[in-house]
């Protein structure tokens, strides 16, 4: 195990130490202990790698807002042990740390499993409203619910140690890092990149996931120029852990016969043409439905171009959606008319793109400046949606209230108390947990 500064992460090793190395990465609320089952078998040729996410299992509570944070810390990790090349498999957050490393650093993986993965988790607003949850209550709502997010039914009421285990895994975990974690997935998506992934790659998924389930694994394996699929019956998004037989299987089928030879490095390293790849994981032998996974392929897409510079209206409408919310974005764009839609597209451009998207402020001292705006112009509408973006900005409830006492001493009792009233309603809306 390691000793840990900032700008690494807390790791072990378990398996021969002249064997090539074989790192797991871990789902979100998890730590490396998912991958118990599997490293009796795996260590039997590779040497495992294990590692902690940011604040969860015990590691320094240094939070990592994005999936690029985490894979440079986890590279810096290598670089310190000397490991150079390795095979990697990751399940959901871990699996988008493996797209990250093949996207960015493809002279360094050798193979590549992804499991209950995606090119883009859900949407931003999801994992936004975990962390405004988390911010307000705490972790225990989301672990009570992780058994349901992560296990099948009947898995859970056959396991409650297990689940007990799962409850426990979150509960521990630095909220302050959860929360960053949250923010590293909603703003993940890499989709119009995956035609550049150019390893072997092993797609695998539980049937009954539904955080991360088939749609997305298909998706994967449509980009991806050489990936297989396996689906694993009878198993949710934590497959390691709920079918750990088959995942195991699995794992040591695709790096056993699909570890990519090193990159000539005589002049540098250079990416290989995808094109010249071609799919090497046999297929699966005969397996009873009922308990082993079922391998399928699935068409291969078209790579899309890459995009040119954005210019502020591009910049605008991502800072736009990330601060006030797809569903809030969407309904304004679609109630935009022949009349309207001029005004749309020039506070996109202008307030969004070129004076939210400015570095001199971050975004809580900027909706901390809104909300007082708004107080004092009495504008209560944009009030509401601009409360749930503050929240969403990472402003708790305790500090909206001292913005809004603040706003009644130079804007007026009057405006505070009905701003005190719209902003209660929201404030209730966004932090109640839910069941």
């Amino acid at each position: 195990m390691s000793e840990t500064p900032p700008n690494t992460l807390q790791y072990r090793f378990d398996g021969p130490e002249d064997a090539p190395v074989l790192i797991l990465g871990p789902s979100l609320g998890t730590t490396w202990h998912m991958w118990d089952r599997q490293v009796p078998e795996l260590t039997k040729q590779w040497r495992v790698f294990r590692f902690d996410l940011p604040g969860h299992g015990g590691a320094p509570a240094y939070p990592a807002g994005s999936v690029g944070d985490l894979t440079t810390r986890l590279l810096a990790t290598l670089e310190g042990l000397g490991v150079q090349r390795f095979g990697y498999a990751g399940c959901a957050l871990g699996g988008a740390v493996g797209i990250e490393l093949a996207l960015r650093h493809p002279e360094r993986l050798a193979s590549l499993a992804l499991i209950a993965a995606s090119p883009r988790f859900g949407t931003a607003d999801e994992f936004r409203q975990r962390g405004v949850i988390v911010r307000t209550n705490g972790l225990d709502p989301i672990a009570r619910t992780a058994p349901e997010r992560w296990f099948t039914g009947g898995f859970a009421a056959a396991q409650p140690a297990i689940t007990e285990w799962a409850v426990q895994m979150v509960r521990t975990t630095d909220p302050g890092c959860y929360i960053a974690s949250c923010e590293a997935l909603a703003s993940f998506d890499v989709r119009p990149e995956l035609g550049r992934v150019g390893v072997p790659t092993l797609v695998l998924v539980g049937s009954d996931d539904q955080v991360t389930g088939p749609a997305e694994a298909r998706t994967l394996v449509a980009g991806i120029p050489d990936a297989r699929l396996a689906v694993v019956p009878g198993a949710s998004h934590l497959v390691p852990v709920e079918q750990p037989t088959a995942v195991t299987d699995l794992l040591v089928r695709h790096f056993s016969t699909a570890w990519q030879p090193a990159f000539e490095t005589s002049t540098g390293p250079t990416a290989l043409p995808p094109a010249a790849l071609r799919p090497v994981l046999s297929p699966a032998p005969p397996q009873p439905p009922q308990t082993g996974p079922v391998a399928e392929i699935a068409p291969v897409a078209v790579p899309q171009q890459a995009q040119g510079r954005p210019d502020p209206y591009d910049a605008g409408i991502k800072v736009r959606r990330e601060v006030l919310g797809d569903a809030h974005v969407d309904r304004a764009l679609a109630q935009a008319d022949e009349f309207s839609g001029d005004f749309q597209e020039f506070i996109t451009r202008y307030a969004w793109g070129e004076i939210w998207d400015r570095p001199g402020l971050d975004r809580r001292t900027r909706s901390c400046v809104t909300l007082t705006a708004l107080v004092a112009g009495g504008h209560l509408d944009e009030l509401a949606f601009h409360t749930r973006a503050a929240l969403r900005n990472g402003l708790t409830p305790g500090e909206i209230k001292e913005v809004l006492l603040q706003a009644a001493v130079y804007c007026g009792v009057p405006a505070a108390n009905s701003a005190f009233k719209v902003a209660q309603q929201v404030i209730r809306e966004e932090t109640t947990p839910q069941e």
